[in-house]
Formats: C-alpha cells, structure tokens, sequence
C-alpha cells in the first residue's frame, strides 16, 4: 500500500445543506455504523443514545472546502460527498467516544454521556438477535475501536482496502493496517465457523451462491470492480473496490443492493432493495422491502442459490451486521430499576430542599457579601446590627463643633479625608469590621473587643494614604483602623485599639499608616503644631513635622518595628494648654509620655526629665504592642557609690494601659556617666507598685566599682525607714539606700521595713 493510498479521497467541497440531506436521508445505516463502531462496554442503552447523538452532531458548521486542484476521481470515490463527509465525522466521534478518561488528559465532549436525546424512565435497546448475533457481538467486543470500523466499512460499507485505509486515517486513526489485520482476523473466524468453508465477507460474493476466490466467474467481482476480473489477491482478501462504485446510484438510498448482497429482502434501516441476478441492485426483486410490501423473503447473504435457504448453514458475521440485532433504529423498551428510580427521587427531593435552605442562608444579608469586599458572610438579621452597617448612617462631626464643644476627646474630631463620600468604601469597612473574612489581617491591642459596633459609630477619616484608602472610624470605646489596597480589597487589613475615657492629649493624634518604616498620623483638630523629637538626643532641638489641611502629618521614622535602638522619634505636639509627647508603640494610639511622681506626673518638657528619658527611652521596647496609654518615668531615690564612684539615680518606668489592668513597671539604675543606658534592675506586670495606688518602690542591682570591687546596691522610694540583704549576701542599713560589699555573681534576698513599721519586698 503507497503513502497516496491513505490520503482521503478528493470528494470535493461540501455545503450544510448537503451534508443534512444526506444525513437525514441516510439516518438509520448512519446511526447503525456509530452503533456498531461504539465499545459495547458502554451498555446497550448508553450506545443506543450515544449513536443517536454523535450522528445528530455531525453536521458542519460552515462550509467545507475541498481541494484546490482536483485529483482524478477513482473508482471507490463515486460516493455522495455529503455522506462521505457525515460518516466520516460519525466514526470520528464514535473512535473517540471509545477512548477511556485519563486523569491528565483532557476529556473530549464525545467521551461524556450524551445530554439529547435523554430518556427518561425508560431503557431502549435494539432486538434481541439469535447466537450467531451474540457470537459476533462478542467478537466484535474483542477488538479495538479501530478495529471495528474497519469491518463496519468492509463489510457494511463494501469498502475496499483502499478506501477503508483512507477513511481510517482521515478519521484520526493512528494505524489504520493494524485496524485492518483486526478486522481480517474476524473475516478468518467466520470462514473457519462457516460449514463450507465459504467466505463470510461481501464483498467476495459476486452473486448469489458466487464461488469463494473463483476465477473471475460470472458475478465474480475483481479488484478493477468489474465482474470477472480476474482471480483474488494471494493474501486471502478479496479487494472490495468495486462494490463502491453501485453506491449512491439511483433507487439505492444506501448504497446497499450490489452483488454481494444478493438478499432478496430489504434491509430495515436503509430501505434497501431486493437485488436480482448480476446483483445491480437498482430494482426491487420479488422479497419484501424496507416498506414492508413485497412477496416471501429472498435468499440470505451468503446462501446457496437465490430463493435457498438451509437452516443447518451459519450466516456470515458481515450480512449480520445488517440484522435487528444492530439496528439503533428499531428499538424495544423497558422501565429502569423502579425502586432505586424512587430512592432516587426522594435523596433529589432532600438534596435540593438542603440546597434551597443554604441559598436563602446565604442570601440574608440583602448585598451579599460580594459587594462587601473582604467580609465574611453574616447568618443572621438585627435591626442594630443592620444600621451599623449602613454608610448612610455613620456619624459626621462637622468641621468647628470642637470649638464650642465641654470635652475635647474623639467624639468631636470632624469627618476629614478625599473619600468621606464613598459609599462603597464606607461600606466594606463596615462589613470588615462586622464580619472580618479569612483574607483580612487583623490586629487589636490587649482587652480591645473585636466584635461589630453597638451602633453608626463616628466617622474619622477616609482617604488615600501610602497607596492605601483608609478609613478611621471611633464607636465610643474603640478606634479602629481599615486599610485596603488601591488596586483592590484582597490585602485588606482592620486595627483595633481602646480609646475609651481619651482626654485631650490621649484624643491628641491616631496612627494612619505604616509604610517602610515610616508613620503618619492624623492629628486632633485642636494641635497646633507637630514635631519629630529624638528622645535619644535630649540637646538637640526638635524637627518640624508638616501636616496637610487635614490634619495628616508627613511620614516620620518610627521606633515600633526598628531592630536597634539608634534612635527613639516621637511626636510632640503642641495645643493650647502645652506641649506633649507622644511615643509611637506599634499601636493605633500612640502612648504619652510623663515624668515625675505618681500623684502628680508632667508632659517631658524640662532638661531633666529629656536627659533621664535619653537614658531609659529604649526600655520601651519591653511594653510594645500591650495596649499602653502612658509611660510614666520617676526617679525615686539617689545614692552615693561606694569607693568614691559619684552618685547613682534610681529610675521607676510604670506604663499605665487603657483598659486599666496589665500594667508594667520597670526599675532602672543609672550610673554617673551620662552617655550609658539604664540598667534593668527588676520588672512587674499588674503591681501596683509606682503607680497612683501604692507610690513605693524597692529595688536592687550588683555593681562593680572602677576599682574592680563588687556590691549589692539597693533603694526603695522614701517612706522606706531601712533596708536589708540576706542569702548570699547579708547587710543592713537605716534609711532607703544601702551599699554591701559582696562577692562576683552573689545573689541575696532584698526587703525593707517602712515607716508604718510594715515590712514590703522587693519589686519582682
């Protein structure tokens, strides 16, 4: 076989039209052909409507062109080609529909069941056929899809070698010899379950009762398609070129009728005709027809003589591929499984009254959560609820109400930003703030609740800052804080802080961003002036801090996230009443810092309280992130060091939170020299040591002299009456200071006695 041989056959252009007519003209030997070529693995139902489907979608959808310059027909092209076109894409389809459903591969439409025709209720199948039906049904099982079409097209068909060869390769078959070889292996079984020895197929018949590889006798056909050619091929297989060359002539709406099918009946689904002597098969002979008129029923392909039928003979497997046994078209009907058909019914019933349910659950909210950006879906109606969410609702504070206003606290901070306006904005921020989703990033200090407003809260800001639109909002008790992306919501991120009982100073200013280092806050509408202060330089003067019309500063270095402490910047302010400062802790609020006694502490603006600050600034580290509203610093004792060493001072830092409990208290000792940080000599957290309710302290540190000497140095606040050491090291001594010689890494146990004469431990 040449390499020209497996081109398709120039058939030419093919119209839409053309190709319906056909369709619709050939319709049950198509149908018959998808049928035969599907995998019977599928069930006979399953194949029934896939046939129905693969041939219904044949069609194409435009236009087919042909070639450019046509080939010189042959013999086996005299075939309509719009039928030629419509086969061909049905033995696609059905090649396809055979191939198994990989995990990686991606399934082609033809794979899946078929969505019409659709029965329902019902289950069709074609006519149970007799056992040489069954024994080709289960040859043809064992083959391959390829394989099938190729005895579907030699013997259905009566194609040629030649033209099965192409058809299989225009169809898509990778090698369409093996194809053949399958199929010529069940022509050999049908010729070894023959009695005589005849051949099953077709295509060797050149008439009625035609001898099997005759010498080109009369209704002998040859590989030229005329009769008597000559002899058959040595390989056993009759060429069935000639047989194509009848299709399509007039009176045969199929094709069928040539010599080899010398039936004297018309088949069932193509309306066939009886064919005479010489097998032209353009008249109806004597046998009854595909419309049912006619006389008693012609010779069986592969008989003896014409009118002779032997019931003892096997009837070839190809002449039964045209019996009811294959016919898609005549079909019988039966119920489907009725109790698992109610099963069924019932488990749809409950699943889609379930789905129902979910869909009105999840449909509550009257936007959904689509339109809500970040937020997580809500369950659940509120009246309250429902107007905390709404825009429309927010609070705004006009711009001069804190001027006439009592109180100067956040209640009276006017709406300021670009985006105020924003429905939508306002809107997702709201529902983030109700219903944070899985995406959103969120923080909140210590004691803060998370949970949805109570009511409208108080609009603050909305605006564009860092490439993010934020928008601050106050509900009473918290400040909170939500940020998303310019480009989008999917990094949104929602800051939670307590703010309830805020003065003036603690209402003074809010963090707005965090960018690369950097903060900006927006500001109280009562600060005058904004600076930068660096608490590490207490000489150097502060740096003017730019704020636009809303009261949004520049961006500033900030402390809360450095990796060294280099630098400590916070934000002094000034308002009518003073100037203050403000220490940026990685909160929404920033933290006040004081000096002096519990009873009655200061804003830092004296050279003092700046250079023991410089001292102990980065200490502050130790209260990041835990809710903090001011840090207070105290220095509650001074002492004269051993071997002449100068006089050290003893620092007590009490940060104060705004929830009231937590609070953290730090006792520090600095040595004369000014430029070395404070020593941490013991921390508390919740004492109420150093604070308002309980103003004493008492604590202690191992020191070493210039002179290499080491002591247990210790001081309590001033209503200490004396002081004591035990454990490693003993000593004694009146009044709040104490000094005792001891021993390199000694550790001792420190208490003192007051002035009520309680004894009081300590700070730990």
């Amino acid at each position: 076989m040449s390499t020209k041989d497996l081109v398709p056959s120039p058939v030419g252009p093919v119209d839409v039209e053309q190709a319906e007519a056909a369709l619709v003209e050939r319709y049950p030997r198509l149908v018959r052909i998808a049928y035969l070529v599907l995998p019977p693995s599928l069930g006979r139902n399953r194949r029934v409507l896939t046939a129905h489907a693969l041939v219904q979608r044949s069609l194409p959808r435009r236009r087919v062109p042909g070639p450019t310059v046509p080939e010189p027909r042959l013999a086996e092209d005299a075939v309509d080609p719009g039928y030629a076109f419509v086969r061909g894409e049905v033995l696609r389809q059905a090649l396809v529909a055979g191939l198994p459903l990989r995990r990686l591969a991606l399934p082609r439409r033809a794979q899946f069941p078929p969505l019409l025709p659709h029965v329902w209720g019902l289950r069709l199948f074609p006519r149970v056929g007799g056992a040489d039906e069954l024994a080709l049904d289960q040859r043809l099982s064992r083959l391959s899809g390829p394989g099938r079409a190729a005895y579907v097209l030699r013997g259905l068909e009566r194609q040629g070698d030649a033209e099965v060869l192409r058809v299989l390769a225009a169809a898509g078959v990778e090698d369409p010899a093996s194809a053949l070889s399958e199929a010529d292996a069940v022509d050999a079984a049908d010729s070894a379950d023959s009695p005589d020895g005849a051949a099953g197929t077709v295509g060797t018949q050149g008439g009625p009762a035609a001898p099997v590889g005759g010498s080109g006798g009369p209704g002998a056909v040859g590989a030229d398609g005329r009769a008597g050619a000559g002899p058959a091929r040595r390989d056993g297989r009759a060429d069935r070129v000639g047989e194509q060359g009848r299709q399509g002539r007039p009176g045969q709406r199929d094709g069928a009728g040539s010599a080899g099918e010398a039936t004297g009946r018309g088949s069932a689904d193509d309306g066939g005709g009886t064919a005479g002597p010489g097998g032209s098969g353009a008249r109806r002979g004597p046998g009854r027809g595909a419309d049912g008129s006619g006389g008693p029923p012609g010779p069986l392909p592969g008989s003896g003589a014409p009118g002779s039928f032997d019931p003892g003979r096997r009837r070839s497997g190809v002449a039964l591929l045209e019996s009811d046994e294959f016919d898609p078209c005549a079909l019988q009907a039966r119920p489907t499984d009725l109790i698992r058909r109610r099963q069924h019914a019932r488990a749809a019933l409950v699943a889609l009254a379930a789905l129902l349910l979910c869909g009105a659950l999840l449909g509550l909210p009257g936007d959904g959560w689509g339109r809500n950006g970040a937020a997580a879906p809500s369950y659940a109606r509120n009246p309250a609820a429902e107007a905390a969410l709404d825009p429309g609702a927010l609070k705004r504070v006009a711009p001069a109400v804190w001027t006439g206003s009592t109180r100067q606290d956040f209640s009276v901070w006017p709406a300021r930003g670009g985006l105020v306006g924003d429905g939508a904005l306002l809107r997702r921020a709201l529902a983030v703030w109700a219903r944070p989703g899985a995406s959103v990033h969120s923080s909140a200090t210590p004691g803060t609740p998370v949970g949805p407003p109570m009511g409208p809260p108080q609009l603050l800001f909305a605006g564009v800052v860092d490439g993010a639109r934020v928008v601050l909002l106050h509900d009473g008790l918290r400040a909170v804080r939500y940020a998303e992306p310019v480009e989008g919501a999917a990094g949104a991120a929602l800051d939670f802080a307590r703010t309830d009982g805020a003065d003036t100073v603690g209402s003074a200013a809010l963090v707005l961003s965090r960018a690369a280092g950097n903060v900006r806050y927006l500001t109280a509408p009562w600060v005058a002036e904004t600076a930068v202060r660096d608490l590490l330089a207490p000489g150097k003067a502060p740096r003017p801090l730019a704020r636009d019309a809303g009261g949004v500063t520049d961006p500033m270095p900030s402390p809360a996230l450095a990796r060294s402490c280099t630098r400590w910047n916070a934000l002094q302010v000034r308002d009518g009443s003073g100037q203050r400062l403000l220490a940026d802790l990685g909160e929404l609020a920033p933290a006040r810092l004081l000096w002096g006694p519990p009873a009655a502490p200061v804003d830092v603006t004296g050279q003092e309280a700046r250079e023991a600050w410089a001292r102990t600034a980065c200490q502050l580290t130790a209260v990041r992130a835990h809710g903090v509203r001011s840090v207070n610093a105290w220095r509650f004792a001074r002492q004269a060091l051993p071997e002449g060493a100068g006089r050290g001072t003893w620092l007590c830092t009490r940060a104060e939170t705004w929830r009231g409990t937590g609070s953290r208290t730090l006792a520090q000792f600095l040595v004369p020299s000014p430029g070395v940080p404070a020593a941490l000599a013991a921390r508390s957290e919740g004492s109420p040591a150093c604070g308002v309710r309980d103003p004493r302290v008492l604590a202690g540190v191992l020191w070493q002299a210039p002179g290499g000497g080491w002591y247990v140095l210790a001081a309590g606040s001033p209503d200490f009456a004396s002081l004591e050491t035990s454990g490693g090291v003993k000593g004694r001594s009146d009044g709040p200071v104490l000094a005792v010689r001891a021993a390199a890494g000694a550790r001792a146990d420190l208490n003192g006695v007051l002035r009520d004469g309680r004894r009081v431990g300590a700070l730990r």
